[in-house]
């Protein structure tokens, strides 16, 4: 038998799974990712929960073990920046910003980075949050886009918009294709652009 050298990565890679956080914080972290992310609690208690917002058995699990204190600097400290969660439609992704914004939910960073639409938020001990659409209704297309498209290496980051811009834009009639295209061109713009995307320091 020939030796098979093809060994540098797994013939079926695995799929991500869930993520998982240490918090002081437990019922107010179950409370927002219940409201902000839909998430179903499977398993609460005071040392450790496991939630999920799909088929899986858990897609966030929260750890609470003895010894942990909070960050000093997370803001501006290396390691995860945030997790992310996809609707499947313009519509719904949108109709979510309105809820949670009349909920007094409200972002601290919105982009159109081409592949996605994409609103930030903060969970009660600073983790970011990211609630997007594919900017292209289709996993395909929007991988070939990031591939090959001079737009997204010219402008990786995206464009900054103000998601009340887009609500009007909508009421106007117009189509997720034309919001989209119109937010990357910059036509929907905030007021003052943020100066950087980093995490805003709560502690």
């Amino acid at each position: 038998m020939p030796e098979n050298k093809a060994g540098s990565k797994p013939a079926t890679a695995p799929k991500l799974h869930h993520a998982t956080f240490t918090t002081l914080r437990m019922d107010e972290m179950i409370e927002w990712y219940e409201k902000v992310c839909g998430m179903q609690t499977l398993f609460h208690s005071d040392e450790a929960s496991w939630l999920t917002n799909d088929e899986a058995n858990h897609r966030l699990a929260l750890l609470s073990p003895p010894g942990i204190k909070h960050p000093t600097d997370k803001g501006h400290e290396t390691g995860l920046h945030h997790t992310a969660y996809e609707f499947d439609t313009f519509d719904q992704w949108l109709n979510n910003y309105i809820r949670l914004r009349d909920l007094g939910i409200m972002p601290f960073l919105m982009l159109d980075h081409g592949i996605t639409m994409s609103v930030y938020y903060q969970d009660p001990d600073g983790n970011g949050v990211e609630i997007q659409v594919d900017g292209f209704g289709d996993w395909a297309d929007s991988k070939e886009w990031i591939a090959f498209s001079k737009d997204f290496a010219e402008n990786p980051i995206g464009t900054w918009f103000d998601p009340e811009k887009l609500v009007k834009a909508r009421e106007e009639g117009l189509s997720f294709k034309e919001i989209h295209e119109r937010a990357r061109a910059g036509e929907y713009e905030p007021a003052e652009i943020p100066e950087d995307f980093l995490l805003p320091e709560v502690w």
